[in-house]
C-alpha cells in the first residue's frame, strides 16, 4: 500500500541519519526481572491511570503525541534523573516522534517512573513537568520535559524555575508546585501503573505492549512490523 512505501522511504532516511549514533541499551534499574511484554493494567477512560491506583481521581490526563486512536501505541517510562533516559529523550525520541507520531501513525504515551535514581530530583522534576502540563497543556509538557533532560546535570529547584521562565511560563509557580509536590498523585499513579505492568527500569519502551530496546532501529522495526 502507498502508506507502507512512505514508511519504507522514511525508515531508509531515518536509518541513514542516525547510523552514527551510539545509543546504549543499558538503563537505570529498579530491581526485578525484565519482561518481554508489559502486562498492562485495566485503565480508567478519563485519566489513563490503572484502576485502583493512588488518587486516580486527582491525576492528570496521560501526555500523548500522535493520533490518540492509532492502532499502534508506544509506551515510554522514564525517570528524569536517569542518564539513559536523557540519552533516549534527546537522541532517540525526536526521531520516533517526527517519523511516526507527528504524521499520526502512532499514539506515543509518556509515563513517569521515578525509580528513583535521585530521591529528590526523580520526583520533583516529574512534578514540575506535570505542573506545566496542568497549566499549559501537553505540548508545553513535552517541550519542558525535553528541557529537563537537556539540563539533567544541573537539575534542582532553581533549574525548574529557570527552565519554565525561559519558556515564558510562571517559573515561580512551577518551582512551588515541585516543592509542594502538587502533582505527586499523578506521578505516583504512573509509577504504580508501570510496576503493575512489569516495568523495572528506565527507559522502558514498549510497542503495542512488547518491550523493545530503546534505540531508533529497534523501535522503528517494531512499529513498522505492527503497521505492515
Amino acid at each position: 500500500m502507498p502508506e507502507r512505501d512512505t514508511h519504507v522511504g522514511r525508515r531508509a532516511f531515518l536509518t541513514g541519519s542516525v547510523a552514527a549514533l551510539s545509543v546504549t541499551t543499558a538503563g537505570c534499574l529498579g530491581g526485578g526481572d525484565t519482561q518481554e511484554t508489559l502486562d498492562v493494567p485495566e485503565t480508567t477512560a478519563e485519566t489513563g491511570t490503572a484502576t485502583g491506583d493512588t488518587a486516580a481521581a486527582e491525576t492528570l490526563p496521560r501526555p500523548i503525541r500522535g493520533d490518540p486512536d492509532a492502532d499502534v501505541t508506544v509506551m515510554v517510562f522514564e525517570d528524569y534523573a536517569c542518564p539513559h533516559c536523557a540519552t533516549y529523550s534527546l537522541d532517540v525520541a525526536p526521531e520516533i516522534l517526527s517519523t511516526y507520531a507527528d504524521p499520526g501513525d502512532i499514539r506515543y504515551e509518556f509515563y513517569d517512573f521515578p525509580i528513583p535514581v535521585d530521591e529528590q530530583v526523580s520526583w520533583e522534576a516529574a512534578i514540575a513537568a506535570r505542573a506545566v502540563q496542568a497549566t499549559e497543556g501537553q505540548d508545553a509538557f513535552f517541550e519542558y520535559s525535553k528541557a529537563l533532560f537537556e539540563a539533567q546535570a544541573d537539575l534542582d529547584r532553581d533549574a525548574y524555575e529557570r527552565i519554565a521562565s525561559d519558556a515564558g511560563l510562571d517559573g515561580a509557580a512551577i518551582r512551588q508546585a515541585a516543592v509542594d509536590r502538587t502533582h505527586e498523585p499523578t506521578v505516583r499513579a504512573d509509577r504504580e501503573f508501570g510496576q503493575r505492568a512489569g516495568v523495572t527500569g528506565t527507559p522502558t519502551v514498549a510497542v503495542n505492549q512488547r518491550v523493545v530496546d530503546p534505540t531508533v532501529e529497534a523501535i522503528s522495526d517494531a512499529i513498522d512490523a505492527e503497521l505492515a
